[in-house]
């Protein structure tokens, strides 16, 4: 078979299958990226793979919305708001409880997310995402649902890559973002912190979803990690963003498993 005919054949596969699995399908590989950025310069200090595809950041959205929630003024401390889980919430068992910022941003506590874009309203919650130039800037949700304030990060409209993962926190840190002095403070301060072997003091937020599938549904067996955010070492910041998406039903979320693997790789892709 020749080279041609061989990609054409490629093609054809991928063109069944979303973008993410269309760009699986013609590398031959399942897409991942890891980029690191000096936050200083905005530098790539180290980039490999899919860095510039897109994808739902899920969790990971927590982030911008930490500065959105404290720029308007729904989030006060790092404390307060302190919200009592209602059982129309419908959230996972570990979930059903009282939650301030800081146990969201540290259990990833999905409807309290939703809380705040509540309190937003559409209208404002679409500003604030195109205003802070968030990825594809969609925050409208499924086509003719009207459920963009409660899923546009979760396998919906709003997709963001590696690389503007990376971007978005160093705008964050040296204040390019239209948001408060406050906003930013208060996010860095909620946003969980981890330590490496070597001194390194990483801030970020993981996220743990899945890719659609041909009938628009979760596909299972193609889950979707990240891992966003800072890190710190003797007056030097870096931002970076890792993202992965496995092949096979996942025995644990694939998020903090990404944490783990960066967090012990980080010193070494430093040197």
């Amino acid at each position: 078979m020749s080279r041609t005919v061989r990609w054409l054949r490629l093609l054809a596969i991928a063109s069944l299958f979303s973008p993410a699995q269309a760009f699986a399908a013609s590398k031959g590989k399942v897409p991942e990226c890891t980029v690191i950025l000096d936050a200083a310069s905005g530098k790539a200090l180290y980039r490999e793979g899919a860095c510039g595809e897109r994808f739902n950041p899920f969790s990971t959205f927590k982030l911008p919305l930490a500065l959105i929630g404290y720029d308007a003024d729904i989030l006060e401390d790092a404390h307060t708001p302190n919200w009592d889980y209602k059982p129309e919430f419908k959230a996972v068992k570990r979930d059903r409880k009282t939650v301030d910022p800081t146990i969201w941003e540290r259990d990833s506590v999905l409807w309290f997310s939703r809380e705040i874009t509540r309190r937003l309203g559409e209208e404002r919650f679409s500003r604030y995402v195109s205003k802070l130039q968030y990825g594809n800037m969609d925050a409208s949700g499924d086509p003719g649902k009207n459920n963009g304030l409660t899923n546009a990060w979760l396998m919906s409209s709003l997709k963001i890559s590696p690389d503007e993962q990376a971007a978005f926190v160093r705008r964050m840190l040296v204040r390019e973002l239209p948001v408060s002095g406050k906003a930013y403070a208060m996010t860095a301060a909620i946003i969980p912190q981890f330590q490496t072997g070597n001194g390194w003091v990483v801030h970020g937020k993981t996220g743990t979803g899945w890719l659609p599938g041909r009938d628009g549904k979760a596909d299972r067996n193609r889950s979707l990690g990240w891992f966003v955010g800072w890190a710190e070492r003797d007056n030097r910041r870096i931002t970076f963003a890792r993202m992965q998406v496995g092949t096979g039903r996942a025995s644990s979320p694939k998020g903090p498993e990404l944490r783990a693997r960066f967090l012990d790789e980080l010193p070494a892709l430093m040197k």
